[in-house]
């Protein structure tokens, strides 16, 4: 285990614990603004179905229900643009950081293996190339990586931290080039449904991939569109064969999304209306905090979507972090992110109206 563990960075978070005790002690309170976990309800539907499928009493599937295949087919093709999806092109799994975290362990990746991730990015990327003695690899345009060595090549669009979408002529650069070089690509998608100032594409777009899937699949969660991350909601969809393959893994490691949950993800898949609630709430928030971060002389780069805001006060972000603290209002350092983050602060609006309303207060 030790040997295993000695493999992985800090776990960063255990880094601002000191910076929010000092954020708790403010007189109004903490503003928490570092994590971006959702706060709000639980749609009224889902919930309703979690409960009408409470009795459970055997194993789920790891492929899931024929239901759950309808709904996420149907959601690829509607929502995604996808065209032919069959069941054999999506599956269900344990929330969208266990999938991250693991694959490159349950695609046999290991020593002499290259994963390659972008240069400001989600740190579960390097920990599953890690996990599995893989090299992880950074990249500004994976197009100039040299392909020799490299299985498989994470895109995050829209981004996390920093909110960028990339544009679809990028993404059908991207997939060219990894499908000429025998690349596999993942492709992060998670915040796609939260774009503001941009509409990001999937790579299951037929004008990116080009109506096929081979050596593309695309990530996707429930816990940002439909509040769902106390449910760990999620599924992959694209290359049938690289799906097979992971099912087949995924069996024999036991790795079920529990039965209520599945039947909660149809009733969430099958409702847009509680996503449109959702955004009106996040845009709310999102240009409430931005106007305040920028009076206060922030600047904003990208955050043309996602949940986040990706602010600079031309500083070291930890001097950032502190001083926000000091005014009760705790945010991710952009270090977190990777070492070209070292001046930038991340700043989720995903805490209540009434609390982005308090950070709104102090700051201006």
């Amino acid at each position: 285990m030790s040997a295993v563990s000695s493999r992985l960075p800090v776990f960063p978070w255990d880094k601002l614990e000191p910076y929010k005790k000092t954020a708790l002690a403010h007189p109004d309170g903490i503003v928490d603004l570092s994590v971006g976990t959702p706060v709000d309800p639980v749609p009224a539907l889902i919930q309703e179905a979690l409960v009408a499928a409470a009795d459970s009493p055997g194993y789920p599937t790891v492929w899931g229900t024929p239901a759950l295949r309808d709904a996420l087919t149907d959601w690829c093709g509607r929502r995604l643009g996808a065209t032919g999806f069959a069941h054999e092109n999506v599956l269900p799994v344990v929330g969208s950081k266990e999938l991250v975290a693991w694959l490159p362990t349950q695609l046999g990746l290991g020593a002499g293996d290259k994963v390659a991730y972008p240069r400001l990015a989600y740190p579960t990327y390097e920990v599953g190339a890690r996990l599995c003695g893989a090299e992880a690899v950074v990249y500004d345009d994976p197009t100039e990586l040299d392909p020799a060595g490299l299985k498989l090549l994470w895109l995050n669009s829209p981004s996390n931290p920093t909110g960028e979408v990339l544009p679809k002529d990028e993404l059908t650069r991207i997939v060219a080039w990894a499908r000429e070089h025998g690349v596999l690509v993942f492709s992060d998608e998670c915040y796609l449904e939260l774009g503001w100032e941009a509409d990001p594409v999937s790579v299951l777009h037929p004008d990116v991939c080009g109506g096929s899937y081979e050596g593309i699949v695309a990530v996707h969660s429930l816990s940002k569109r439909s509040n769902l991350a106390g449910y760990r909601a999620a599924f992959i969809a694209g290359d049938a064969a690289v799906l097979g393959e992971l099912l087949q893994i995924r069996k024999h490691g036991g790795m079920m999304t529990a039965a209520p949950v599945q039947a909660a993800t149809v009733a969430a898949l099958g409702d847009d209306a509680h996503v449109a609630e959702q955004r009106e709430r996040y845009a709310a928030r999102r240009a409430a905090l931005k106007a305040a971060l920028e009076a206060h002389g922030f600047r904003i780069e990208h955050s043309e979507a996602s949940l986040y805001l990706w602010a600079t006060r031309d500083e070291p972000c930890w001097d950032t972090v502190a001083y926000l603290a000091e005014k009760g209002v705790l945010v991710a350092p952009g270090d977190f992110y990777g070492e070209a983050g070292a001046r930038f602060v991340r700043v989720a609006f995903t805490a209540t109206d009434e609390r982005v309303a308090a950070a709104v207060k102090r700051l201006s």
